[in-house]
């Protein structure tokens, strides 16, 4: 079987590196794609390793092997490729420094720490599943007071407006004045989900921090600094399912 045997359009683009599926689909929509020098403008279609996709004119390139860097992401800058809003964004800040990435989930825009970047679609969806169960670690910074007792009582999972959040590790790392600091780890990692989850502890956030993502870790990397994790060590980490899925696509 080909690599890309009964594969969407969209799909074999956002694995090629250059854009995420949906991107990848508006593109299509656009009329900025050509198969087989036909310009298409619906994405409801399918391709194999011998057919030529160019995008702008562009020959689309072979997929890269997948790599992952990590990126000790500033606060005030969105996690997206363009902004409606014409803020600055992770990646013009990046600029050339990387090859063309998509983050591995988001983190909002006054969030700072640890954001894992990867050339491979496939791996960013992978790694972002609920199932994968990787803890996120975060380091918070709230206004207000806790307690323990309070603590654990979001310990096993809670109930807020009417959405559920899974269990919660958190502990108080220090208390001085009106201010804590307190370690949280979860595994669901849902839209605002450490800052809802301190609002419901009477908490104000006002600084929030990843320190990791499963077995990666923020350490000692500089504000604004990326790194490449070794692909031996990040392909160790992600464990077989991952590697007999991207096998599949090798045969």
């Amino acid at each position: 079987m080909s690599e890309y045997a009964g594969e969407r359009i969209a799909k074999v683009i956002a694995r090629a590196g250059v854009c995420s599926r949906r991107e990848a689909e508006r593109l299509i929509e656009e009329a900025r794609v050509k198969l087989n020098g036909r310009t298409l403008t619906s994405a409801a279609v399918n391709v194999t390793a011998g057919d030529e996709i160019r995008i702008d004119g562009k020959l689309l390139p072979r997929k890269d092997e997948a790599r992952l860097w990590r990126y000790h992401k500033p606060a005030g800058l969105v996690v997206s490729h363009r902004d409606p809003q014409g803020r600055p964004t992770v990646f013009d800040k990046l600029g050339e420094q990387l090859p063309r990435v998509v983050s591995v989930g988001r983190l909002d825009i006054n969030t700072e720490g640890l954001l894992l970047l990867t050339n491979d679609g496939g791996l960013a969806r992978f790694l972002e599943l609920p199932a994968t169960g990787w803890i996120r670690r975060y380091r918070v910074r709230a206004y207000g007071k806790v307690d323990d007792a309070a603590l654990s009582r979001i310990a096993k999972g809670v109930e807020i407006d009417g959405l559920s959040y899974g269990p919660v590790e958190a502990r108080i790392d220090q208390a001085k004045g009106d201010n804590v600091w307190l370690t949280v780890a979860i595994r669901e990692g849902k839209n605002r989900e450490v800052k809802k989850l301190c609002e419901h502890l009477g908490l104000a956030v006002n600084r929030l921090i990843r320190v990791g993502f499963g077995p990666f870790v923020l350490g000692e990397l500089p504000r604004g600094g990326v790194d490449e994790v070794p692909p031996k060590i990040f392909r160790e980490q992600l464990g077989p399912k991952f590697r007999e899925s991207h096998a599949d696509r090798r045969r």
